[in-house]
């Protein structure tokens, strides 16, 4: 079964697909040696949103979301601390949301392994025309 589908109207990566070398910054490890691996397997015509699949193994490190982020953990866990917020545990099944512009830790015991949907922020001043456009689509169906 091959990894993903050329640009047809459905993508899929499969999980036995060979993901890339996506270092941490040096800076951004806090303890440990994690080695990240990610692959992007989808994007978005307008080129807004993509999928990817990242793994990590042990270690801790900050990370900054420059992207609105929505993961859901198929592997592994992962403790996360949200600047100003109470530390979670993500563990396979869980998902979670992280809006733009925001910093977290994450601490990786063993390994983790996530597919991520990143998002380029829309503007407040377009979600209303994005709104519109989607109950008409939704409307004419």
């Amino acid at each position: 079964m091959p990894d993903q589908t050329s640009q047809a109207a459905v993508s899929m990566m499969h999980r036995s697909a060979d993901l890339q070398d996506d270092p941490i910054r040096p800076e951004d490890v806090l303890s440990g040696d994690p080695r990240a691996r990610a692959r992007t397997w989808a994007v978005s015509a307008d080129g807004t949103t993509s999928h990817w699949m990242w793994e990590c193994t042990a270690g801790s490190f900050r990370w900054w979301f420059g992207f609105d982020e929505t993961v859901s953990i198929v592997e592994g866990s992962v403790r996360v601390e949200v600047d100003g917020e109470e530390p979670i545990v993500l563990g396979v099944g869980d998902a979670a949301y992280f809006p733009a512009g925001s910093w977290s830790t994450w601490t990786v015991e063993e390994y983790v392994r996530k597919h991520a949907v990143l998002r380029v922020p829309v503007p407040r001043s377009m979600a209303f025309v994005s709104r519109v456009l989607g109950q008409r689509r939704y409307a004419r169906a």
